[in-house]
C-alpha cells in the first residue's frame, strides 16, 4: 500500500513515544468507533468521550492507560452533522452521483494521546498501529475531519502532512496553522484568529468607541490577539486604557487586582480574549463587586453560553456582542437529531453513552436486577426540542460545510481527471492527488453559501455580529444584528453591515468636541483624553472632535459660533451712513461759514477791522480754511486711485497755506513793533510782497515733498483685511511712509513754529493786532493734531479715516473761529468799534499805559505803529 512505499526515517523521530510503546499502556484495547463502509472513506476525529490518564507519569515507568472520564454533550452532536452531511450527499443526485461516501468516526477524548492514536489507526486502518504499515484492503480514504481544538489539531496536522494527508478541521483556529510550510494538507471550514482578532476591532471602530479596556488570556494566543487588537484600534484612533492579562492558573490575588482595575476604569467597552474557564473568575469577581454598565466585545459567542449558567450575571453583561462565522447551516439537521434512535444504527459504539448522559438514564443489562430509584433507557427518547448554545450550533454547521468541501473536492478532481483525458478512479486514487482539488475547491452549499479557500487554506467567510438581548419576558437571548466581511475594506478597514440601529452606550476618554471647538491634548495621558477649547477669531472647526482649526480664508470670517465661514463684506467710510453723512455736513458747513466770512470781509474791506493787519493774508486764510474743510469730503466715499492721490495731498498743501498764513500775520504783528524810525530795513518785511512770500515759501515746499511722494511711491487703494474681522476695509495706503512722515512733520514743524512765535507776541497791544486771537486759534490747531496721533493708531478700519476727517474739520473750525469770529462780532454786532476814532482812542489810552510803564521803569522804548493795508 502507499504508506508502505514511504520512507520509514519520517516516523524516526516517533521512537520511544506513544507509537512505540505497547499499546496496552496507553490506550484502552477496544477503542470504539462508528464505521460505515462505502466507495470512498471520509474520516472524522471528534473529541466524543473525554479521556483522561490516571496518574501524572514521573517518567519511572511507563504512562497508565487513557480513561474515559465523560462524555461530551455537544461533542456527539457534532459527529452526527458529520453523518447528516455524507447521507445528504449520498442522496443527492448531482453531488457525487456514482460514488458513496462511506466513513470513520473515531474519539480523540479531547487529548494529543487520543488525536494521534485514531489519526494513526484511520490511515494504517489497525486497531493497534504500526506507522508505515497498513494490513487490511479496502475504499480508498480521502480525507479526515477533525479536530476540535487547535492542540489537537496541531498534533494531526504535523502527522498527516508528513503524508500529505488532506485534513479539514472545522474548530482550530490557530494562527500558525496558516503556515503551508510546516502544515501542508491542513484546511478549515472557519478563519484563523489573525482574521477574526482583526474583526473584533472593526465592531468598536464602527460604534465610535475610543477608550477600551482589553482582557486577554496570559499566554501565547492572548498576548498575539491583544498585541494585535491594540495596532488595530490605535491605528484608528482608539485608546486602550489598561491591557489585563489574565493568569492560566487560578490565582486569586491577580484576578482581584484585575477586578479593582475594572472597578476604578472609566472605560465603558471591553474587548474580550478569554476562554470560558478564564472568563468565569472575572464575572464572580464582577458581580461580587457590583460592577455595571459596561459592554463586552468577544471574537466569539462562548461568553453568551456561559451567562446563562451564572446567576444574576444579566447585570454585568447586559450589553454584550459576539462574532461567529458566517457558515452554511445544516438545514434539517435538527429534524436528523430528533429521529436518532440506538436501534437504528447498532454500528455506531458511542450512542448508547450518549443517551445515558443526556436522558440521565441506564441501560438494561441482561441477568442485572433493576435497582429502586434508577431510570432505564428506553431507546426511544427523543433530542427534539432541546436547548442548543449558540456556539456549538455553529460548530455543528462548520463540520457539516467541511464534509460538503471534501465532496466537491472528490467531483472536481474526478471531472478534473476525465476532461483531459486522466481518468480518475474513484475506487483507486491516492489522498494527496485529492489535495489540490480541495485547495481549489468554490462551490455553494445546499442553502447557497458559497464556500471556498484561501491560500493559507482557510476558509474565506464573513462574521456575524450577535448582541445578546433582552426580551420582555426578561429572557437574555443572542440575536443577529449585523455583519463584518473582511474581503470588502478599505485601507485598514473592514465592512460592518447592521441589520438595525443597534443602541449602544458611549466609550470616550473625554465627551466629543463641538463644532467650533479643537481638541488640546492633556499632558501625561493618551490622545483620546483631550479638553475642548474654542476657536479664536478667524479660524472654525466645522466637525466634531477636530484636532485644530481651521483658517477662514482671506475673503470670509468665522461665525459666532465658530463653526463655518461667512462672507465678509466691504465697507468704508460712505456718504450713506449717519456718521459719513454727518461730518459731511459739518465740512459743508464750515466751508460755508469760510465764504461767509470771505462776504463780510470782501463787503467791509475799507473798515479798520478789515484793514488792520494786512487784510490780503485774510483773505486767503479764508479761503485756505474754506478748502480745508472741503478736502474732507476727499475723505468720505469708496476710495479710488484719484481720491487716494489728493487725499493726503490736498490736505498737507492747504493746510500748510492756512498755517504759512498765520505765520505772515504773526510776523507782520511782530515786526510792526519793532520798527522805531522811518527808513529802518525792518519796515521792508512790512510790505504785502514779503507776507505773501512767506506764504508762497512755506506752501512752495510742501507741494515739492508732496510731488517727490506723488512720484515715487504714491497712495494706493487697498483692501485691510486685519482691523475688522468681518469686514474688508477699503481704504488708501499711504504708499512711502517715510515720505508720508515727512509731510505731516513738515507741517507739524509750521504748526509749531506759528504757535511759537503767537505765543511771544501774545501781549502786544489789541485794539485790532489780534495776536491773542491767533494764539489761541494755534493752541487749539496743535492741540487737535497732537489728540489725533495716538487716537489715529489706536482706531481701526474706517473709524480711522473718521478721527482724520474730525481732526481736518476740528482744527479749520479752531482756526476759522478763534481768529475770524472776534473780527465778525464787531464788524456785524459792535459796529462803532469799527471806526477811526475808535482807533485813535485806543491807541492813545495804549500810549498813556505805556508812559506810565515806561516812567515807572525809566526805560525808553518805541513807538507802536498800526499798518493798514
Amino acid at each position: 500500500m502507499w504508506l508502505c512505499t514511504l520512507l520509514p526515517v519520517l516516523f524516526g523521530c516517533l521512537s520511544g513515544s506513544a507509537f512505540s510503546a505497547p499499546r496496552s499502556w496507553l490506550l484502552p484495547r477496544q477503542r470504539p468507533h462508528f464505521d460505515r463502509p462505502g466507495d470512498v472513506i471520509v474520516g472524522g476525529s471528534f473529541s466524543i468521550f473525554y479521556l483522561s490518564i490516571g496518574n501524572l507519569s514521573d517518567f519511572t515507568a511507563p504512562p497508565s492507560e487513557l480513561v474515559a472520564s465523560g462524555v461530551s454533550n455537544w461533542g456527539y452532536r457534532v459527529a452526527q452533522s458529520f453523518v447528516f452531511a455524507i447521507e445528504e450527499i449520498n442522496r443527492s443526485a448531482h453531488l457525487l452521483p456514482n460514488v458513496t461516501l462511506g466513513f470513520s468516526i473515531r474519539n480523540s477524548g479531547d487529548t494529543v494521546h487520543g488525536a494521534l492514536h485514531e489519526t494513526m489507526s484511520f490511515l494504517t486502518r489497525q486497531q493497534e498501529p504500526i506507522p508505515n504499515y497498513t494490513c487490511q484492503h479496502g475504499s480508498p480514504q480521502a480525507a479526515l475531519v477533525g479536530d476540535t481544538r487547535s492542540s489537537l489539531s496541531v498534533s494531526m496536522a504535523r502527522l498527516l502532512g508528513l503524508y500529505k494527508f488532506p485534513q479539514v478541521s472545522y474548530g482550530s483556529s490557530l494562527p500558525i496553522l496558516s503556515d503551508k510550510i510546516q502544515f501542508p494538507s491542513f484546511m478549515r471550514t472557519l478563519s484563523s484568529d489573525f482574521t477574526s482578532c482583526r474583526a473584533v476591532p472593526q465592531l468598536i471602530i464602527h460604534f465610535q468607541w475610543s477608550w477600551v479596556i482589553i482582557l486577554a488570556h496570559d499566554d501565547d494566543f492572548g498576548q498575539q490577539a491583544s498585541s494585535l487588537a491594540t495596532q488595530e484600534l490605535s491605528t484608528a484612533g482608539v485608546c486602550i486604557e489598561y491591557t489585563l492579562h489574565v493568569p492560566s492558573h487560578e490565582s486569586l490575588g491577580k484576578i482581584e487586582e484585575i477586578v479593582q482595575m475594572m472597578q476604578k476604569s472609566t472605560a465603558r467597552v471591553v474587548l474580550v480574549f478569554l476562554s470560558n474557564s478564564n472568563f468565569q473568575p472575572i464575572l464572580y469577581g464582577l458581580l461580587d463587586v457590583a460592577v455595571s454598565g459596561q459592554v463586552w466585545v468577544s471574537k466569539d459567542t462562548l461568553h453568551m453560553g456561559l451567562a446563562l449558567n451564572i446567576p444574576g450575571i444579566s447585570r454585568v453583561l447586559h450589553s454584550t456582542f459576539g462574532l461567529l462565522h458566517h457558515s452554511s447551516r445544516a438545514i434539517g439537521f435538527p429534524e436528523f437529531l430528533a429521529h436518532l434512535r440506538p436501534s437504528q444504527t447498532p454500528e455506531d459504539m458511542f450512542i448508547k453513552k450518549f443517551w445515558e448522559f443526556t436522558f440521565d438514564c441506564t441501560w438494561p443489562h441482561q441477568g442485572s436486577t433493576m435497582t429502586e430509584g434508577v431510570q432505564l433507557c428506553s431507546g426511544n427518547e427523543s433530542l427534539k426540542n432541546q436547548q442548543y448554545a449558540l456556539p456549538e450550533v455553529s460548530k455543528i454547521d462548520v463540520a457539516y460545510t467541511a464534509v460538503y468541501s471534501i465532496a466537491h473536492a472528490l467531483q472536481d478532481m474526478i471531472t478534473h481527471g476525465h476532461q483531459h483525458g486522466k481518468v480518475t478512479d474513484s475506487q483507486d486514487f491516492q489522498p494527496w492527488q485529492l489535495l489540490p482539488a480541495l485547495r481549489k475547491v468554490h462551490f455553494k452549499t445546499p442553502d447557497g453559501i458559497k464556500i471556498m479557500f484561501d491560500a493559507n487554506g482557510d476558509l474565506v467567510t464573513k462574521f456575524d455580529i450577535f448582541q445578546w438581548q433582552k426580551t420582555p419576558e426578561g429572557i437574555f437571548h443572542s440575536v443577529p444584528v449585523g455583519m463584518i466581511d473582511p474581503q470588502i475594506s478599505s485601507g485598514n478597514k473592514m465592512m460592518v453591515h447592521l441589520k438595525e440601529d443597534v443602541q449602544v452606550p458611549s466609550s470616550v476618554c473625554s465627551e466629543s468636541c463641538l463644532p467650533g471647538f479643537s481638541q488640546v491634548p492633556r499632558l501625561g495621558v493618551p490622545h483620546c483624553c483631550f479638553d475642548c477649547s474654542p476657536c479664536p477669531e478667524g479660524q472654525f472647526a466645522d466637525q466634531r472632535d477636530m484636532k485644530s482649526c481651521l483658517l477662514c480664508p482671506k475673503e470670509q470670517y468665522s461665525s459666532d459660533m465658530r463653526d463655518h465661514c461667512l462672507p465678509r463684506t466691504e465697507i468704508f467710510l460712505a456718504f450713506e451712513e449717519p456718521l459719513g453723512f454727518m461730518l459731511a455736513l459739518v465740512a459743508l458747513f464750515l466751508s460755508g461759514l469760510a465764504v461767509l466770512v470771505l462776504g463780510v470781509f470782501l463787503k467791509h474791506r475799507d473798515s479798520p477791522v478789515v484793514r488792520a493787519n494786512n487784510r490780503s493774508l485774510s483773505y486767503l486764510l479764508l479761503l485756505s480754511l474754506c478748502l480745508c474743510a472741503l478736502c474732507a469730503l476727499l475723505f468720505l466715499g469708496r476710495p479710488s486711485v484719484l481720491t487716494c492721490l489728493l487725499r493726503q495731498t490736498t490736505f498737507a498743501v492747504v493746510f500748510t497755506v492756512a498755517v504759512s498764513s498765520v505765520l505772515a500775520k504773526t510776523l507782520t504783528v511782530v515786526l510792526a513793533f519793532r520798527v522805531t524810525r522811518p527808513g529802518d530795513r525792518i519796515r521792508v518785511c512790512l510790505s504785502p510782497g514779503a507776507s505773501t512770500s512767506v506764504v508762497l515759501i512755506a506752501s512752495f515746499m510742501q507741494v515739492i515733498l508732496c510731488g517727490v511722494w506723488l512720484a515715487t511711491s504714491p497712495p494706493f487703494p487697498d483692501r485691510d483685511m486685519v482691523s475688522e474681522p468681518q469686514h474688508i476695509v477699503i481704504q488708501c495706503q499711504e504708499g512711502s511712509g517715510t515720505i508720508f512722515f515727512c509731510v505731516l512733520g513738515y507741517l507739524g514743524f509750521m504748526a509749531v513754529g506759528t504757535f511759537s512765535v503767537a505765543f511771544l507776541a501774545r501781549g502786544l497791544p489789541d485794539v485790532f493786532n489780534e495776536t491773542k486771537f491767533l494764539t489761541f486759534s494755534m493752541l487749539l490747531f496743535c492741540s487737535v493734531w497732537i489728540a489725533f496721533l495716538p487716537l489715529y493708531h489706536s482706531a481701526r478700519g474706517k473709524s480711522t479715516v473718521a478721527v482724520e476727517i474730525f481732526s481736518i474739520l476740528a482744527s479749520t473750525a479752531g482756526l476759522l473761529g478763534g481768529i475770524f469770529i472776534p473780527k465778525c462780532y464787531i464788524i456785524l454786532l459792535k459796529p462803532g468799534r469799527n471806526t477811526a476814532a475808535w482807533l485813535r482812542q485806543g491807541h492813545q489810552a495804549h500810549q498813556e499805559r505805556q508812559s506810565e510803564m515806561l516812567q515807572r521803569r525809566c526805560v525808553p522804548r518805541s513807538t507802536p505803529q498800526i499798518f493798514m493795508t
